[in-house]
């Protein structure tokens, strides 16, 4: 199921930080990476200790001690910038997925939101920068394309930090890049699941916002390969797209329970009818590698070498957004990605 495969070789004898590392995206992270290389150290870093604990004991009956002798549990959040520079001493590679990420509790929360995603970013960057980090990495969503929610604007404030903190890195070499694409099948805060349990609950009805509405795809184990992928061949001050299925909202409700019928309940404050993940005006400065896009940085003030000497740009007034996409999700492609083993666990809060 994972078109972005990578033996995770780039991180063999690093020692590399994940911040959000009991979340959904930390925990699958750190078990791909234990299970397909030797790093020397790796660090979850998040805020709660019962995660944590429970994070170990898990590990513990799945791993052999060897394994389990590179791991480190480092309690913080990535709004303290003194914890930060404490738990990247020595890191060679930081993954950052740290983040709140519910639209309608940022419409009603926005201070939060913009502590941990935008100050945390940049505290990320400050911390990475005097530990002489090599290569950070940050996930962002579609959602950070032409925003129309709070949540979107800060990641895309947050991708604009990770951009340019390239800038900053003079004779310290860190290198900085984002990897943006869209809903996690099956993750809690997807539909599909909100579905499955519906149906298992004897539903007469399905919720469907809006009859019109699509979303991009991708199991929780392609973003894992996708991130690894993008970390092998990162240059510095990229935003990575994944090349990923589009699928009605009505079409998802089908494959689930073919013959149900749909109730519209109307879109969310903040939600969008359709997701974008390259805006037109961005398409300049697109690069495409074949199963992914970059988003080339548009100041470069530091030694890097484009890729679009090797590759093709995206012809003028290109946009990659759900409802134009060329690849659909079928009915029977949904069951697959649904069957992916991390697709319907059920991960801890976002940003853990």
């Amino acid at each position: 199921m994972n078109r972005f495969s990578t033996d995770a070789g780039e991180l063999e004898g690093k020692t590399v930080l994940v911040t959000g590392g009991t979340g959904s995206f930390g925990r699958r992270f750190i078990d791909t990476v234990l299970s397909r290389a030797e790093p020397r150290k790796l660090i979850v870093f998040s805020r709660d200790e019962l995660k944590q604990h429970e994070m170990q004991v898990d590990m513990a009956e799945r791993f052999t001690p060897e394994q389990m002798s590179r791991m480190r549990f480092f309690l913080g959040d990535v709004r303290d910038r003194q914890r930060l520079t404490l738990a990247l001493r020595g890191v060679d590679v930081v993954v950052h997925a740290a983040a709140l990420k519910q639209v309608p509790a940022a419409e009603y929360n926005p201070s939060e939101f913009i502590q941990t995603n935008v100050l945390g970013a940049e505290n990320i960057v400050w911390a990475a920068l005097a530990n002489r980090v090599k290569k950070v990495i940050a996930l962002s969503t579609d959602k950070a394309c032409n925003p129309a929610n709070l949540y979107g604007a800060t990641k895309l404030a947050s991708d604009k930090t990770f951009v340019a903190a390239n800038n900053l890195s003079g004779d310290i070499g860190a290198r900085f890049a984002v990897v943006r694409y869209g809903n996690v099948v099956g993750s809690r805060g997807s539909v599909a699941p909100l579905f499955q349990r519906l149906i298992a609950q004897g539903a007469r009805d399905l919720p469907i916002t809006d009859p019109r509405m699509t979303r991009f795809w991708i199991t929780l184990g392609q973003g894992v390969d996708f991130v690894l992928s993008s970390l092998s061949m990162m240059r510095g001050g990229e935003i990575f797209v994944p090349k990923i299925p589009s699928m009605k909202m009505t079409d998802l409700a089908e494959a689930l329970a073919p013959g149900l019928p749909t109730r519209v309940i109307g879109i969310r404050p903040g939600e969008k009818l359709h997701e974008m993940m390259i805006s037109v005006d961005d398409a300049r400065h697109v690069v495409d590698l074949g199963d992914r896009y970059a988003i080339e940085p548009a100041f470069v003030e530091f030694s890097r070498e484009s890729f679009a000497g090797a590759h093709p740009q995206v012809r003028e007034g290109f946009s990659y957004a759900s409802d134009t996409n060329e690849e659909w999700l079928t009915h029977e492609g949904l069951l697959r990605l649904l069957g992916d083993p991390g697709a319907s666990a059920m991960p801890p809060p976002a940003g853990a």
